[in-house]
């Protein structure tokens, strides 16, 4: 019988960042970006994964998943590391996906994040939004900002995640943690909320809807550092993610609302390396200057890629100087820099090669950053 622990004991040992359990497959591991399956333990089935989840879930998630057909939670195993639990139906049986989320936080260096973030998280008030597709490393950038914050300022910081993953212990700031559906219902109220508590900082584990974007941008408008995350990819694709999501009417409002109060806009992508030890973060840096507000306000945000080729002396960094940089380093590979490119004819500018026809044509796409 295979046991959910020695499983979990795995995906540690084996350095992988997820663990997903379904019926008729035998457990598989993502590691390093790819799926692992781990034959040794055999296939599940419906059983397995039902005992598997009784074993892990509380009763309030038991109950959650037997309403609704699917929970989120957390778990800690032991002193090895935290999970984010996704438990759902498929086929008329339990499958569960198990994210690692390790005890330890990361450092700026660690994470390859540039050190000109730092003066942005002394703000006193703004909005600074971290953003990349699932699995890139969102949740790991924020907890290292939150552990720099409680580190190096006298502040009362407030989260509200869905579940909690890091744990964080006071240091020189003071830090409440509050879990969406067990310490307070949803992100919106748990944002409402905050502002009665006396915070300076409060983190916002994911901006999903209208209302708790807009509670997170009036919680930055009334004098509060606010983090928070958004599946976008780029700084100006954030900016009309967001104006997007409300309605005609208001979309004037809220330009205007997030041009006053949008601090830095940081995209990430998680790439493999080049020496097969795991995965390395490229960043794209927006810090919100004037001429970054009017672009916003005036509706010209594709002009925002621009700026941000030009404003390193401002601590800003695009995703393919980045890119450029880590492939200069030994860290990523040409290959592997060139498809996620935001312009790879300027790229293969840059390292001195003569960009293909289907670059230059333009009947190659590559996944943009902005």
């Amino acid at each position: 019988m295979v046991e959910i622990s020695e499983l979990m004991d795995q995906c540690i040992d084996l350095d992988g960042s997820d663990l997903h359990l379904e019926v008729e497959e035998p457990p598989v591991l993502r590691r390093h970006g790819r799926l692992d399956r781990l034959h040794d333990f055999g296939e599940l089935n419906a059983d397995d994964t039902e005992r598997m989840l009784k074993d892990i879930a509380t009763e309030r998630s038991m109950k959650e998943f037997r309403e609704r057909g699917g929970a989120d939670f957390g778990y800690t195993h032991g002193d090895r590391g935290r999970f984010r639990v996704a438990a759902f139906m498929q086929r008329g049986t339990i499958a569960i996906n198990m994210r690692l989320i390790p005890f330890r936080l990361l450092s700026f260096d660690q994470l390859g994040l540039s050190s000109a973030v730092k003066p942005l998280l002394h703000m006193p008030r703004g909005l600074i939004i971290v953003t990349g597709p699932t699995g890139s490393g969102k949740t790991t950038t924020l907890a290292t900002m939150i552990d720099y914050i409680n580190a190096n300022r006298d502040a009362h910081i407030i989260t509200i995640e869905d579940p909690i993953e890091y744990f964080h212990h006071h240091k020189m700031g003071m830090i409440s943690q509050r879990e969406v559906h067990m310490d307070v219902p949803s992100f919106e109220e748990g944002v409402i909320k905050a502002l009665r508590q006396d915070p300076d900082v409060i983190l916002v584990g994911e901006m999903r809807d209208l209302n708790t974007i807009s509670a997170a941008i009036t919680a930055a408008e009334t004098g509060h550092l606010v983090l928070s995350t958004l599946h976008t990819t780029g700084a100006a694709r954030t900016v009309d993610r967001i104006t997007d999501v409300f309605p005609m009417e208001q979309q004037e409002q809220i330009r205007v609302q997030l041009s006053g109060n949008l601090t830095a806009v940081i995209s990430q992508l998680l790439l493999p390396r080049k020496d097969g030890g795991g995965r390395a973060a490229a960043y794209e840096i927006m810090v919100c200057t004037p001429a970054i507000q009017h672009m916003i306000r005036d509706h010209k945000t594709h002009s925002i890629f621009s700026a941000i080729q030009t404003g390193g002396q401002l601590g800003m960094q695009s995703l393919d100087d980045h890119l450029v940089y880590l492939y200069r380093k030994g860290v990523i590979g040409r290959d592997e820099m060139i498809r996620v490119a935001q312009k790879p004819e300027e790229i293969y500018e840059k390292i001195g090669e003569k960009a293909p026809t289907s670059i230059l044509t333009g009947t190659r796409t590559a996944p943009s950053g902005s």
